[in-house]
């Protein structure tokens, strides 16, 4: 650890604590002193918290405990992966629920990209930055499913641009709250950060990027229904881009701890029932069914395509005897 000890002096008093900061240790930002205070790093001598619009005193003394750095660069872990194809210019992963896909805050290993490192070593391409080596798009955290990863830069690119023009084709498996009016339609609507929920999508009607979900049922669950099993499959890839949409048109996934209010209905016997199995299955109903997409070296269109994920299949069998 590192430790800093900065005394005010008369000049700087009644000066916001980050201002004063920033302006002593010039070394640091004053994004970077801003996110040390909210960690509790930075506290006033006596050991009290402080804030960062705390106005300070002449003769205080704050100390700034710096934590050691971080590599940047993911290290290889050993994770069993389950592979589905692969070849020399790409790899293709079922990835199961609970695991990240490359380190971010709050996460800073035991993700796909470290298990990827230990599989392929340095052959992963190098676009996506130190921290996404070979990864052209993700999954959720507690979205199962198939994912493609690029080995070569050459790869990447191919890859990348079929994304952009939305010639990949994505099939996802869903499990939503209710029963949609029509058996099949298209939900269309940008989507950008909720003002008032940063950490979270929504559909906007002004900003946002434009967002196209086409869905059909599969089957619904539950006698009458609670629920519904839905096929999606994306026009476009935005964050969250299901999640959102199914939770605009008032059908959530069951188990969306950020977007699966369900609806209050009458049978609230059979709603808890379904409720308690949305539960246990402790994530988001999606799963990434199905993935198809032209090599980027041989040009042949390669389709993979599986049975969707067991905790999945295990909740729609409950829920369908409800």
């Amino acid at each position: 650890m590192d430790e800093r000890r900065v005394t005010i002096d008369t000049s700087a008093a009644g000066q916001r604590l980050d201002r004063v900061l920033a302006s002593a240790l010039p070394e640091l930002s004053r994004t970077r002193l801003q996110a040390l205070i909210a960690a509790g790093s930075v506290r006033e001598l006596s050991g009290a918290r402080v804030a960062a619009a705390t106005k300070v005193r002449a003769g205080q003394v704050f100390v700034v405990i710096l934590p050691p750095p971080v590599d940047a660069r993911p290290q290889a872990q050993v994770i069993p992966l389950t592979i589905v194809y692969e070849d020399s210019d790409l790899i293709v992963i079922d990835k199961p629920a609970g695991l990240v896909v490359h380190p971010a805050p709050g996460n800073p290993d035991l993700t796909l990209v470290n298990a990827l490192l230990a599989h392929c070593g340095d052959t992963l391409s190098g676009i996506g930055g130190v921290r996404r080596p070979g990864i052209v798009h993700r999954l959720d955290k507690d979205t199962s499913g198939l994912m493609v990863v690029a080995k070569t830069d050459q790869a990447h690119r191919a890859l990348s641009a079929q994304f952009a023009a939305h010639s990949i084709g994505r099939v996802y498996v869903a499990v939503v709250w209710g029963v949609p009016k029509s058996k099949e339609g298209v939900i269309e609507g940008a989507i950008g950060r909720n003002p008032r929920q940063r950490k979270q999508m929504t559909v906007l009607s002004h900003g946002g990027k434009p967002a196209v979900t086409r869905f059909r049922v599969i089957s619904t669950l539950g006698h009458p229904p609670l629920a519904t099993q839905i096929e999606c499959r994306l026009e476009t890839g935005r964050t969250h881009q299901i999640r959102v949409h199914l939770a605009s048109i008032g059908h959530p996934l069951l188990g969306d701890p950020i977007y699966g209010r369900r609806p209050r209905r009458r049978s609230e016997g059979r709603v808890a029932e379904a409720e308690a199995l949305a539960r246990a299955l402790g994530r988001q109903a999606l799963d990434a069914r199905a993935l198809a997409f032209e090599h980027p070296t041989t040009g042949r269109r390669l389709k993979f395509d599986r049975e969707i994920a067991r905790d999945l299949r295990d909740l729609i069998s409950s829920l369908e005897s409800l």
